[in-house]
């Protein structure tokens, strides 16, 4: 028996591309090492075509984002679960010079598209800091990382196509073949394990630039608010009661420890935006699996074509993953190229192995 692929890491990245191939025919078996940590599994899930202070299009957001509305609610439909969650994402002003120049921006045809027509800046009042109003970001939203991970580990379980164990370089037998590991035929192996791919052997000649990450979580008690607020920190309804506040970014003690210097950084930020008091019930730390150009690493390995990988996404991993999932599988089963700005070919000259 021979497997077409064995999918190492069940984050985001590796859920969404095990799913994508499997949902293309082919056979898939997904691993994930539950004694490492994971991105996904403290990551507020955000998807935002417009970021920065200036409001700048996201990469390729023209088509990523009508490719994950539909990718997320098919999943949810097939399987008749919900995990995802399309919402407006609310940014107030913070002076009439910044109300200004946002409102010149809207006028241009690429922003305008992603921008709310009408914005009720009375009904956040009560509740946000918005003296010199706001505006609403479209097509944006989140994603229960924790349950959509669970939801995709489940039906492989099901189909008997998951394991909770560490796949380990030296446990594969490699050719430009295929791959055998645990008695089993694997004609690719995709590592998909986040920012422990430096310390993988064959891919640690990438380039990346990892990013810590907190955020908090809290209760409120009065938050009518059902949209995401972002001005300076985010703050997520995640139910009634229940907010997510984030996010710090450091690249340095690149650790999975929380700090005080984290909350406290915060709470400075959403005290300046949230009217209403709040309780902090957990805070979380991750590490994003963020790159030196800040694109994605997709592709397989210059001397081991059996052997690749899919990640690098950063902070953009549930915008980012569908459609580049989907890019991928139509360069590894119909021959067609990758974006070449994602692509680990541009690369080449940092690979010195063999």
């Amino acid at each position: 028996m021979t497997i077409d692929y064995l999918i190492v890491g069940q984050g985001v990245a590796g859920s969404v591309l095990a799913w994508t191939l499997d949902q293309r025919g082919c056979s898939v078996l997904l691993t994930n090492d539950p004694a490492r940590p994971s991105a996904s599994a403290v990551a507020a899930g955000l998807v935002n075509p417009l970021t920065g202070r200036k409001l700048v299009r996201t990469w390729k957001a023209d088509e990523l984002f009508p490719f994950l509305h539909k990718f997320y609610t098919d999943i949810e439909q097939q399987l008749g679960v919900q995990f995802f969650h399309p919402k407006n994402i609310y940014r107030p002003f913070r002076s009439v010079a910044e109300q200004t120049d946002y409102l010149t921006l809207t006028n241009e045809p690429e922003i305008s598209q992603y921008v709310s027509k009408i914005t009720d800046n009375q009904s956040y009042s009560s509740y946000i800091e918005n003296s010199f109003g706001g505006l609403e970001v479209t097509q944006a939203g989140w994603l229960d990382l924790t349950e959509f991970v669970r939801i995709i580990k489940g039906y492989f379980v099901r189909k008997n196509q998951y394991f909770e164990l560490p796949v380990e370089i030296k446990d594969l037998t490699i050719s430009n073949s295929g791959v055998e590991w645990q008695g089993v035929k694997i004609n690719k192996v995709i590592f998909c394990d986040g920012v422990q791919a430096r310390e993988n052997p064959l891919f640690d000649w990438l380039p990346y630039n990892p990013v810590k990450g907190q955020i908090l979580t809290a209760l409120v008690d009065d938050y009518p608010i059902k949209n995401i607020v972002n001005q300076g920190v985010f703050i997520l309804p995640v139910r009634n009661g229940l907010i997510r506040i984030g996010a710090t970014y450091s690249w340095h003690d690149l650790d999975w420890q929380t700090t005080e210097d984290g909350r406290a950084f915060l709470e400075s930020k959403v005290a300046a935006v949230l009217k209403v008091p709040y309780q902090i019930v957990a805070q979380h730390a991750g590490i994003r699996p963020s790159t030196k150009d800040r694109r994605p690493f997709i592709g397989l390995h210059p001397a081991q074509p059996a052997v690749g990988i899919f990640g690098g996404m950063g902070t953009k991993g549930v915008s980012l993953a569908p459609y580049l999932a989907e890019e991928f599988a139509r360069y590894l089963l119909d021959g067609e190229d990758l974006p070449p700005e994602a692509n680990i070919s541009r690369c080449i000259s940092l690979y010195h192995g063999s």
